[in-house]
């Protein structure tokens, strides 16, 4: 089992989304959060970039969550 990221207290996609039923957050949780594709986040590089975090809607891939 891989360790979480150092990231996940403090991440607003995983605070809003970690108790989601939705398949996709869950796989995205799964994979990014707590998986192999820790280093390949786009919400980690994005405040690694700009100094503050994406919203809360960034998915790890980049992409949007849309309602």
């Amino acid at each position: 089992m891989d360790k979480e990221c150092e990231s996940i207290e403090k991440c607003g996609f995983f605070k809003k989304y970690k108790e989601t039923k939705a398949l996709a957050c869950r796989g995205f949780v799964r994979r990014y959060c707590k998986g192999p594709q820790q280093n390949e986040c786009k919400r980690k590089k994005y405040s690694q970039e700009h100094g503050t975090p994406p919203s809360n809607d960034m998915m790890p891939n980049g992409q949007m969550i849309v309602a």
